[in-house]
């Protein structure tokens, strides 16, 4: 879907109308491998040792299966920056394939 690199609408700090930039939102930083109560953590300390069920810190299935539907398309949120003042103000996902700002 297609978006101009600039929207005019309604501005909730302004209180009017007014032009914003609109840029889509990113997805957040991952957490890593060795965070505390990462699997990996845990294997390093030594919990899937012993007998009986490890439960969290047991061996993986090779391959996982798929449940449900394929995944369709994502929803993607706009975020829509106020060129008065400067603040943003997302808007909420549209399920599409892909977004071209131009």
């Amino acid at each position: 879907m297609k978006f101009p690199k600039s929207i005019k609408t309604y501005c909730p700090y302004c209180k009017k109308n007014t032009a914003h930039k609109v840029t889509t939102v990113r997805g957040g930083a991952k957490r890593g491998a060795l965070k505390h109560g990462s699997i990996q953590r845990g294997m390093l300390r030594g919990r899937g040792i012993g007998h009986g069920n490890k439960g969290k810190w047991g061996s993986k299935p090779s391959k996982q299966k798929r449940s449900g539907a394929k995944g369709g398309s994502k929803k993607l949120n706009l975020n829509l920056t106020c060129e008065v003042c400067n603040k943003s103000v997302m808007r909420v996902g549209r399920r599409v394939k892909k977004v071209e700002i131009k």
